[in-house]
C-alpha cells in the first residue's frame, strides 16, 4: 500500500492508496514546527485505525509539500520509521510532464500532482482548479505539457481578510447565500465572497480557454479539486469535473513513475 501525504499551507491531506483506489484518508491542520517524531506519532494513530503500522503493509510513501520545514521533517520521519526513502515531488523527480514555464522549479508540488492526475484522468487540453489556501488555475496542453497558470487569493482567505480589515464586517460561515442582493451584512459578505469567487473562476477559465484555442489546443476539460470547490462551482456556469482526491491520485501516479 502507498501512503500519500499532501502538505498544504493550511491543511495536510493524508491517504492510503491500494490498487483498488483510496482506502482511507484524513485531513489535519498543517503545523510547520512539528518534528519528525511528532509527525510519526500523529501518523501512527491514523495507521492504527486501519490496522496498519510502520512495519506492516505500507510499502511506499509519496510526499507533496509546499511547506519546506515539513518537507524535511517528513523525509526524516519516513527514513527513520519506515526505513526507506520516500518519493518527494521536487525538482529532479520524474513527472512525465514537460514544465514549459520560465523557471520550472517555481511550480508548487501540489500543482504538478494535480496537473498530472487531471491529464491522466480527463486528457488534454485541461484547466485544473484547486480551491485551497490559494485558488490556483493550471493549464495543460493536449500533449500533456504544463503550460503555466494563475494564482488568486483563496475563498476563505478573502473572507478572513475582509473581516480583519473592515471594522464593521465580521467573520461569517461560508454557506451559500440566498440571493446575490444580501439583506444583512452577513448575507452581503457571503454573496460578495462566494459569487465573487464564482465570477473570478468563470472569467479566468474563459480567458485561459481563449488562449488555449488561439494556440490550437482545442476545448479544454475542466477539472476541480479542493474542499471549497463544490461551494463555488454550484454558482458557476462552467461545468467542471470535481475530483476531491486529485492531489493524492497525482501522488500515486508520480510514485509509480519514480519508485525503484
Amino acid at each position: 500500500m502507498l501512503l500519500a501525504i499532501d502538505v498544504g499551507n493550511s491543511q495536510t491531506h493524508i491517504g492510503i492508496l491500494s490498487k483498488q483506489g483510496i482506502t482511507a484518508q484524513w485531513r489535519i491542520s498543517t503545523e510547520p514546527r512539528k518534528s519528525a517524531d511528532e509527525l510519526a506519532g500523529d501518523l501512527q494513530q491514523f495507521l492504527a485505525w486501519q490496522d496498519l503500522s510502520f512495519s506492516r503493509q505500507v510499502t511506499g510513501v509519496a510526499i507533496s509539500s509546499v511547506v519546506p520545514a515539513l518537507t524535511s521533517a517528513l523525509k526524516e520521519m519516513v527514513e527513520r520509521y519506515f526505513h526507506f526513502d520516500p518519493v518527494v515531488v521536487e525538482p529532479g523527480v520524474k513527472t512525465g510532464m514537460p514544465i514549459l514555464i520560465d523557471n520550472p522549479a517555481e511550480v508548487g508540488a501540489d500543482r504538478i500532482c494535480n496537473s498530472v492526475a487531471a491529464w491522466v484522468m480527463a486528457g488534454g487540453p485541461a484547466i485544473v482548479i484547486d480551491f485551497g489556501t490559494a485558488t490556483t488555475f493550471d493549464a495543460v496542453s493536449r500533449k500533456g505539457e504544463y503550460l503555466g497558470g494563475a494564482i488568486a487569493a483563496g475563498v476563505q482567505i478573502s473572507a478572513d481578510a475582509l473581516a480583519s480589515k473592515a471594522a464593521r464586517i465580521f467573520t461569517v460561515e461560508l454557506t451559500p447565500p440566498r440571493k446575490v442582493i444580501g439583506k444583512s451584512t452577513a448575507e452581503s459578505v457571503r454573496s460578495g465572497v462566494i459569487y465573487g469567487a464564482a465570477a473570478m473562476v468563470e472569467g479566468i477559465i474563459r480567458r485561459m480557454r481563449e488562449e488555449l484555442e488561439e494556440g490550437s489546443q482545442g476545448e479544454p476539460n475542466i477539472v476541480a479539486t479542493g474542499g471549497l470547490a463544490p461551494l463555488v462551482l454550484q454558482h458557476c456556469e462552467v461545468r467542471a469535473r470535481y475530483e476531491p482526491a486529485l492531489t493524492l491520485e497525482g501522488l500515486r501516479i508520480l510514485y509509480e513513475r519514480n519508485a525503484q
